[in-house]
Formats: structure tokens, C-alpha cells, sequence
């Protein structure tokens, strides 16, 4: 499916004497759902809700297609999506297997483009600038490499064509599943003009209800008041605001995106107060988190611990360790400190995670085990 930003006499905005840029976002449709279906024919149709289970305050990771019909969405209550629809086939994560076929995709960007930005397991931004002698053959190029995607791997994409990484991607959202949506150069602001503000990145929603008590609830409406009676509204924000809303955005796509944490919570399906089980709790996380900084062959400096109360009180607590690690041991023996220091004795405990922040190269051999 395609959609092309309409190219009507007199529609075009002004356009930026600079080069004009050809950037895609690709987002990979419904992921989680996709990958169980490819990996089990046997679900193809059917509502999947791949998350965690609803005896155990279990959110919705994804949903297939049938079952967001159905009004079920991303991080709901898994026990609220099967209200909307009984008849979902719950399907625990398997992370692991969503992230090799993560990396295939991937693998396929950098041989269609070298500059890629990997922003999720899902999604990504690619830079066709340096390799169309006209802009509209990144187009083209686009197409391909939405059908490879799918013939190599089975995943749908839906894919958005534009001059900067704003407008991309929020042109990747227009069609799905499985479309591809172009804004030609100089039709930024007229193919946001009647979408809701909510699209523009860091309007949430209580900026919105804001924007709405002054009359404005599309991007068309943003763009026309005046940035000074916007920023005397939002303050810096609000000059931030009409410049998206014009669609400008003149971020440049970052390659190599740095891991920045690496971290493991778990809601409990039952609060725990028990001072044992919180810290065999505490010591499976610390595990994880190292196991994970050692297969991406990073250190943290930094060690985190979260936590939070049944009335859904949340602490963060972290302190930096001597020396950056990776062993689970100097991960666990910092974060029982930290628990020490933030957890009120006999106080039920809902939630609780461990993080490895501040990450950095190793400077010593990484443990074996």
C-alpha cells in the first residue's frame, strides 16, 4: 500500500536552500505478533496478545491485528485485553527469538543504506541522501527494501519517505500495516496540517489539553499561532512546537546508537514483603543485567535499583561502584545496598528492578561464567 503527499499547484512550502535529504523510517508491523505467527502458521489471522500473563499483572507487549480490532493496545493490562477480547491467544515473550530476527533486519538496512540509526528492536531511521541522483528515486528505494524485508524475513514494514527523521516517521504511521507513505520535499507542513498534535514528539496529554483550551488540536492550528504567543504559553517548548509543526527538523541520523543502560524489573504477582525473597529477586536481576552487559561487552559504572509500593510509590536509589563492572556479584552486592537504603522494612513490595547505568568498555578481562 502507498500514499503520496498530494501535489497540488501552489501546495508547496518553502524549501530550504540546503540539500534535500532523503530519510526513512521503517517500522516493523505489530513485531512480537508477527514473529509468532511466522514461527506458528497454524495463528495467521487470529488475535495474538504477546505479553505477560493476567494473574500476574501482565501487560500487553503487542497485539496482532485481529485483536488491536478489538480495542486491545500496547502496555494495557493484559487482564483489560481479555475483557475486549476473550477469545485472545495470550503468548508469553520469547526475547530472544525476536531479537535474531531484530538483527536480520537490520543486517538488510546497512546493506541498503551505511548510514542507519537503530532506534528499537522494531524500528529504524536510514539516510538514502548520498545514494539517489534525484530525490524521488529514494522512492524506489524505499519500495525494495520494504519487499525484501518481507521476502527474506517475513515481516511486514511500514515505511515513510521524507526530508527529515520528524516527518519520516510519522508518515510510517500513516498506512499500516505494510505501507509506504512518501512526503515529497517542500510538503512537510501540509501533509501534518490536519493530524492531531499528539503526533508531534513531546506533546503528551497534558500539553495537548493545554493546546486545546487555546483553541489549537492540529498541527495546521499549531502552525499558524505566532512562536512568541506560544513560547509566553509552553515557554522554550513552545518555540520547539512551531518548528515541528512546520515540519523542520534538522537532526542528523546517529549510527552508532550507544546502549545507555541495561536493566531487569519484574511486577510481582503478589507484593512481597519477605526480606529473603527480595533479595533472591534482586540476585536473579542482578544476574541478568550481567549477563547482558556481557554478551554487548560493556561495564556499568553506575548501579540502580527501583522499586515500588502497592499504592504505586517509586523509589529510584543508585550509587557509582569503584570499579566499572559486569560481574554479578558487584552488581548484587550494590544494589543490596541500595535496597537496604530505600526499602522500608515490612512495607509490600510490587515492583522491583535492578540497572546497569553509565556504561563504558571494559577495562579488565569480563567474567567467564
Amino acid at each position: 500500500m502507498s500514499h503520496l503527499s498530494p501535489d497540488k499547484p501552489g501546495a508547496r512550502e518553502t524549501q530550504d536552500p540546503s540539500p534535500v535529504r532523503a530519510i526513512v523510517h521503517l517500522d516493523l508491523d505489530a513485531f512480537f505478533a508477527t514473529v509468532e505467527m511466522i514461527e506458528n502458521p497454524d495463528l495467521q489471522g487470529k488475535p495474538i496478545v504477546v505479553g505477560g500473563r493476567p494473574g500476574e499483572r501482565g501487560v500487553v507487549a503487542t497485539a496482532s491485528y485481529p485483536a488491536r480490532a478489538r480495542g486491545v493496545r500496547s502496555a494495557m493490562p493484559m487482564s483489560l485485553a481479555l475483557q475486549r477480547c476473550p477469545e485472545a491467544i495470550v503468548i508469553a515473550p520469547h526475547h530472544a527469538l525476536y531479537q535474531q530476527y531484530s538483527q536480520r533486519v537490520m543486517a538488510l538496512l546497512r546493506q541498503a543504506s551505511p548510514l542507519v540509526e537503530q532506534m528499537s528492536i522494531d524500528e529504524a531511521y536510514l539516510d538514502f541522501t548520498d545514494l539517489v541522483s534525484a530525490w524521488e528515486n529514494s522512492m524506489e528505494l524505499a519500495g525494495r527494501l520494504q519487499r525484501q524485508v518481507q521476502e527474506e524475513t517475513g515481516l511486514s514494514a511500514s515505511l515513510g519517505v521524507a526530508t527529515n527523521k520528524l516527518v519520516a516517521k510519522i508518515a510510517s504511521d500513516q498506512n499500516k500495516p505494510g505501507g509506504l507513505t512518501v512526503v515529497r520535499p517542500g510538503h512537510e507542513a501540509s501533509f501534518l496540517a490536519p493530524l492531531p498534535v499528539r503526533v508531534l514528539w513531546g506533546i503528551g496529554p497534558k500539553t495537548a489539553d493545554k493546546l486545546s483550551a487555546i483553541g489549537v488540536t492540529t498541527v495546521g492550528e499549531l502552525a499558524e499561532r505566532p512562536v512568541d504567543q506560544l513560547r509566553e504559553h509552553f515557554g522554550n517548548h513552545g518555540a520547539e512546537m512551531a518548528r515541528q509543526a512546520r515540519g523542520k527538523d534538522p537532526r542528523p541520523l546517529v549510527a552508532a546508537r550507544g546502549r545507555k543502560s541495561v536493566s531487569q524489573e519484574r511486577t510481582f504477582a503478589r507484593d512481597i514483603v519477605d526480606e529473603s525473597a527480595l533479595k533472591g529477586h534482586l540476585w536473579r536481576m542482578s544476574r541478568g543485567v550481567a549477563q547482558v552487559l556481557q554478551r554487548v561487552h560493556m561495564a556499568a559504572g553506575t548501579v540502580a535499583l527501583k522499586l515500588r509500593y502497592t499504592d504505586f510509590t517509586t523509589l529510584t536509589r543508585q550509587a557509582t561502584v569503584p570499579e566499572p563492572t559486569s560481574d554479578a556479584r558487584e552488581i548484587y552486592r550494590a544494589a543490596l545496598v541500595l535496597l537496604g537504603r530505600a526499602w522500608e522494612r515490612n512495607r509490600p513490595v510490587r515492583l522491583l528492578g535492578v540497572a546497569g547505568r553509565n556504561l563504558r568498555q571494559p577495562t579488565g578481562q569480563l567474567p567467564l561464567w
